[in-house]
């Protein structure tokens, strides 16, 4: 349903925003969305304030032109508004400009999701493209960072694989995205760990070193983990996009900014794919046995 009225707000603010926090995860749960908000506020507190700009202006950007309260109220307009929001908090310098810049990405990131949701049907789900996209924008005016080193702890990279899903480098913040993500969902936080755990393990045996104790190999796996285990999917079919989501990664890092989270977003859709053709084959199977 669109309407252009400013009718219907959700009946839960705090709710929905928190839920948006949580649905990075590809989870709807509030408490969930708080550990994640206290893992950016504990870590890197400087990427808060663009975290909730972002999520605010999503859901006011999808309540102002009417997109289904119980959608907004799930948080599936702010998600793309947090991730957008921590990115340009992250690489672009403070000034007066920022704020308007956020707000603007976080509502386009809301519009963007809602076409995309209309168009995309079961094959091309939105999940973080709305980011991918204007986070490659934003990468082109940021000047390249400057290169970090941690020291090689394999526990520590794995939780930063977790917490590079919010763009967090801290032990710390992984870890409260972790016990977040067991409040939601244990079956799919356990594979989120285990992807994150695969991730760094191929990158590890590949040579890429730093890039792997960073966690940079495992929050597309931990993505990509969640999206196939949150509704108690087979197991083979999880480890598949897993390791559809790794063998990507490599292709995007050839690209002259960073992939982001796209090996996560195209594996899935990759495996959205393989089930849309192969079913017409499987009942074709069925009706011959039948017949």
């Amino acid at each position: 349903m669109y309407t252009k009225n400013f009718v219907n707000p959700c009946p839960d603010w705090a709710t929905a925003l928190l839920n948006g926090f949580s649905q990075v995860l590809l989870l709807r749960n509030p408490l969930c969305g708080l550990c994640c908000l206290l893992a950016i506020l504990m870590t890197a507190p400087s990427l808060v304030g663009g975290a909730l700009l972002g999520a605010l202006a999503g859901l006011l950007t999808a309540q102002r032109r009417g997109y289904e309260r119980a959608d907004r109220q799930a948080g599936l307009y702010s998600y793309n508004g947090v991730l957008i929001g921590i990115l340009i908090s992250a690489v672009l310098p403070w000034s007066a400009i920022l704020p308007p810049l956020i707000i603007a990405a976080g509502g386009l990131s809301s519009m963007l999701t809602h076409q995309w949701r209309k168009r995309g049907g079961k094959l091309l789900t939105a999940y973080t493209a709305p980011f991918v996209l204007l986070g490659w924008a934003t990468l082109m005016l940021a000047e390249p960072g400057a290169a970090t080193y941690v020291e090689a702890d394999p526990l520590y990279a794995l939780l930063r694989g977790v917490g590079q899903i919010f763009l967090l480098d801290k032990p710390m913040g992984g870890l409260l995205i972790v016990i977040g993500m067991y409040f939601a969902n244990p079956y799919a936080a356990t594979w989120a760990v285990i992807g994150s755990m695969l991730g760094g393990a191929v990158a590890l045996l590949a040579g890429e070193g730093q890039a792997v104790w960073m966690g940079l190999y495992g929050f597309n796996a931990a993505l990509a983990a969640l999206a196939f285990s949150r509704q108690g999917e087979r197991a083979w079919v999880t480890l598949l996009a897993i390791v559809i989501a790794l063998l990507l990664q490599p292709l995007f890092n050839l690209l002259p900014v960073a992939g982001l989270t796209a090996p996560f977003v195209v594996a899935c859709w990759l495996m959205h794919l393989g089930t849309h053709l192969t079913q017409p084959n499987q009942r074709s199977g069925v009706h011959r046995l039948h017949s």
